[in-house]
């Protein structure tokens, strides 16, 4: 079975529903991933928008949401982002914690929902960053999933 990341609202590289972004309740979509790796002692999630601030010409890659310490038995996250006790979070780049949903300036971005299998549980970072979290984990990482949906404000 191939490790993959899904959600029950958006088919990979599909629109994002507007109540998971701004334009919505700003919450998160439930998430589902299958196939872990027999290895995996942890799980990280991390969303990304490469396209910030116009597709046409990106200049950064916006970060959402991140999450690390995921059991490796999980199943997925239930819609609004609650997770298991045992999960750490890392700042965003609102500078906070916690899921922050779609919200583009211009044009159709993509935003990636990458969950990460590791063979260790990793240390309290506190409050990491993705860059952080990426170098913290860079040693530990035996799986990779992907999930991208897309979104455009309709204004």
């Amino acid at each position: 079975m191939d490790f993959n990341i899904s959600s029950t609202e958006f088919e990979h590289n599909a629109a994002i529903p507007a109540q998971y972004t701004c334009e919505g309740a700003d919450q998160a979509p439930p998430l589902q991933w299958r196939g872990v790796p027999a290895k995996a002692q942890s799980l990280v999630l991390i969303v990304d928008d490469p396209d910030a601030p116009d597709p046409a010409a990106p200049k950064r890659t916006w970060v959402h949401w991140v999450l690390y310490n995921l059991p490796a038995n999980s199943k997925g996250l239930p819609e609004g982002g609650a997770v298991p006790e045992s999960a750490l979070h890392g700042l965003n780049d609102w500078q906070r914690t916690g899921y922050g949903g779609p919200c583009p300036p211009i044009g159709r971005h993509r935003y990636f929902f990458k969950l990460y299998a590791l063979d260790a549980a990793l240390p309290n970072l506190n409050q990491p960053t993705k860059l952080q979290l990426v170098e913290a984990m860079k040693p530990h990482v035996v799986g990779e999933a992907v999930l991208m949906g897309t979104y455009q404000k309709a204004r």
